[in-house]
């Protein structure tokens, strides 16, 4: 299994390589788009422990002078601060415009990190090599860089497009079952908004709990019809004016969940499962979708081993409240991605709050 699909923009395309091993192969693929030598690799310590090494020696092997930055796991430090540590790091190895930071994590060391390049010396060079599902199907395509504020999710970032996205299947085998959940969120996001046989084949397999339970053929079509998915929306829609917001389907419950429960209590795929389900039942309280279709997402979520009720204790208006900061809302209306067929969705700003409400008490 080998692929590479291209992200088509009129500025900057790139390619999505994926390849088993590749890792090993990281400094090769840089030394083809001609950077400049210094790179500052960035991970967290789990991460790092795993791959750090690895990535480092495949660098140096093509040359590159490399320095590092550790940041601390978790969403919770998804942070300016955290940025500003390692603008300093930045600066102790004097980055110049040619130089590269190279993203080794998850969806929050890739979102940090392509946040410190777009802004660091008005923006340099940026590598993807993601490590999560969740990165490599949604995170780490499409530019989108950022840091949380206590109000809300992402609401601090910037566009700023990698030169390359670096997929080694392999280091998925090292993810640990909940994250790997949290990623089959994004994969069944995509077979609702865009791929119908993708959902397809999802409801074919006995279990998306689990890598070691998945075949490997299903986890090939799931990175690279993903990644495909991505790309195509992205090379229509590079900074989310019009076809791009389809992506948010399940983010926009999904982040003021997150958000109240202060990025600790669930994952940001299991935001977005809860997220899918509440705009399945939107969309069929207003008429738009099938109570089957509906239920056929819900168990596929279900299959993936993630949650379909909100947890518990939170309060409803405090959610309603909380879509009015969500980077969605145009003129004050909160925007909804609802769908209307497997492989279709529509963005509508005409849901009443009583049908919000009335979904999210069932829940």
């Amino acid at each position: 299994m080998a692929s590479v699909i291209k992200v088509n923009l009129p500025q900057q395309s790139y390619e999505i390589a994926i390849a088993p091993g590749s890792l090993d192969h990281l400094g090769e693929y840089m030394a083809n788009l001609q950077l400049g030598k210094k790179v500052l690799l960035v991970s967290n310590p789990t991460v790092f422990q795993f791959y750090g090494e690895r990535a480092i020696a495949s660098l140096q092997a093509a040359n590159f002078e490399v320095a590092t930055h550790i940041l601390p796991d978790g969403e919770n430090y998804k942070t300016l601060a955290s940025v500003e540590n390692l603008y300093n790091t930045a600066l102790e190895n004097r980055l110049e415009r040619s130089a590269t930071m190279v993203a080794l994590g998850g969806g929050v060391i890739g979102d940090m990190t392509g946040f410190a390049a777009a802004t660091w010396l008005r923006g340099i060079n940026f590598i993807q090599v993601p490590t999560t599902l969740l990165a490599m199907v949604d995170a780490a395509i499409g530019g989108k860089t950022g840091v949380n504020h206590p109000q809300g999710k992402n609401l601090i970032g910037a566009f700023h497009q990698p030169r390359l996205v670096l997929l080694d299947p392999d280091v998925l085998k090292t993810l640990p079952a909940r994250e790997f959940g949290a990623g089959m969120a994004e994969v069944i996001k995509y077979g609702v908004i865009w791929d119908a046989q993708l959902f397809a084949e999802l409801e074919a397999s006995l279990r998306l709990d689990e890598m070691r339970y998945i075949q490997p053929e299903l986890i090939d079509s799931i990175l690279t019809r993903s990644c495909q998915a991505k790309a195509d929306v992205v090379s229509k829609d590079e900074k989310e004016a019009g076809l791009r917001a389809i992506l948010n389907y399940g983010h926009t419950i999904g982040h003021a969940v997150e958000s109240l429960t202060g990025y600790t209590q669930i994952l940001h795929g299991e935001g977005v499962a809860i997220g899918m389900v509440a705009a399945g039942q939107i969309a069929v309280e207003l008429g738009m979708w099938s109570q089957a279709e509906a239920k056929r997402q819900d168990a596929l979520i279900e299959k993936a081993g993630l949650p379909t009720k909100l947890p518990s204790g939170l309060d409803i208006a405090a959610i309603i409240e909380a879509l009015q900061i969500d980077k969605k809302v145009k003129a004050g209306k909160v925007r909804f991605v609802l769908p209307t067929q497997i492989g279709a969705v529509t963005v509508t700003d005409q849901v009443p709050a009583d049908i919000i409400r009335q979904v999210l008490q069932k829940m």
